[in-house]
């Protein structure tokens, strides 16, 4: 009962923490914790989300729990996934701030208060930027920096660091952003698009206390392929037609040009067409009939996009007041939320 009426009331902040056996590191990252909460002083929860573990941490979720009324467990049906296990913490959460973090002790906890600070400061997200790296050179630290650098250029986010979890958020922003697939790392470029201001902060990179990472280097193809969605999603979601449009033209146009040549040949030369422009004309024929399927794929792209826009009653834009010491307001489909400074840094 006292869950409800404190759920009810609003928390000052919530820290999101995905667990996947983590037993090792469990206890000490909840004692850790639950001391920088209480030197915060602010009203808060922390919400573990066991994300299908299969060594003791449910139990000792289980036991923390019980004892702690500031605990709450979000216990998925199986391994998910990082950006499903976030996305259901980041759906409970009932603080005005959420921070997430790794369950691993990778993230200090102690650096908490540095994330809200610069929160404070105006910005709507604060990422953690682990400016001195500590991996592996060539499996992680060198394909890190590329894939940042590529992310940083495709998505217009300013960003050093997109792959880590250490995040914070004001929560009507997070909580208008649907996760799937592995989108949790783009999260400061998809909220970029509904105007949220983003920044980040340096914080340390702490190698993993017990055994390895559940992360490698096969993960970048799935970067990659997220990429590619992410920056479909920000320029042309709205417009699709102007992605495949162009595409369509050029490829007709070309195949057009091709055939235009060939015949030619064969009205000046009288050349037979197949003997010796038969690979070619092939190619100018296929070209054609790609540039067709792309420009209907393009209107069928517009139609679905309508029929989703119109439907869900969805806007394409976002609204803030700009009056001096009024709220702002964003707004996230018909209704507007309203996003007020936290106060949490004194």
């Amino acid at each position: 009962m006292p869950r409800k009426n404190q759920s009810q009331r609003g928390l000052d902040l919530s820290v999101v923490v995905p667990l996947f056996n983590e037993s090792g590191t469990f206890d000490e990252l909840h004692r850790r914790l639950t001391a920088v909460l209480l030197v915060l002083g602010l009203d808060s929860e922390i919400i573990y989300v066991d994300d299908g573990s299969t060594d003791r941490t449910v139990e000792a979720l289980a036991e923390v729990a019980e004892r702690d009324s500031r605990a709450r467990v979000v216990t998925l049906a199986r391994n998910y996934g990082q950006t499903a296990a976030l996305a259901a913490g980041f759906d409970a959460a009932a603080g005005g701030v959420i921070i997430a973090m790794d369950g691993d002790l990778q993230h200090a906890p102690e650096e908490i208060p540095t994330l809200l600070a610069k929160l404070d400061d105006g910005y709507d997200i604060v990422s953690g930027w682990r400016e001195q790296r500590v991996d592996n050179l060539w499996t992680r630290r060198l394909p890190s920096k590329m894939a940042n650098w590529l992310m940083s250029k495709l998505s217009g986010v300013s960003l050093h660091d997109f792959g880590t979890t250490f995040k914070a958020y004001r929560a009507p922003i997070i909580k208008r952003i649907r996760l799937y697939g592995d989108l949790h790392r783009f999260i400061p470029a998809l909220a970029s698009w509904g105007g949220a201001r983003i920044t980040e902060v340096p914080i340390a990179n702490i190698p993993r206390p017990q055994s390895q990472s559940h992360y490698g280097l096969s993960r970048t193809w799935r970067v990659m392929a997220d990429l590619i969605t992410v920056r479909f999603l920000l320029k042309y979601v709205n417009r699709p037609l102007h992605l495949f449009g162009p595409l369509g033209f050029v490829s007709i146009g070309s195949g057009a040009a091709a055939a235009a040549w060939i015949l030619a040949t064969k009205l000046l030369t009288g050349a037979p067409i197949f003997l010796a422009h038969g690979p070619l004309l092939m190619l100018s024929a296929v070209l054609v009939q790609a540039g067709i399927l792309l420009l209907g794929l393009g209107l069928l792209a517009e139609l679905l996009t309508r029929i989703y826009t119109d439907g869900r009653d969805r806007r394409i834009y976002t609204v803030a007041a700009a009056r001096p010491g009024a709220s702002r307001q964003v707004w996230a489909g018909p209704h507007p939320v309203e996003i007020r400074s936290t106060g949490l840094v004194q």
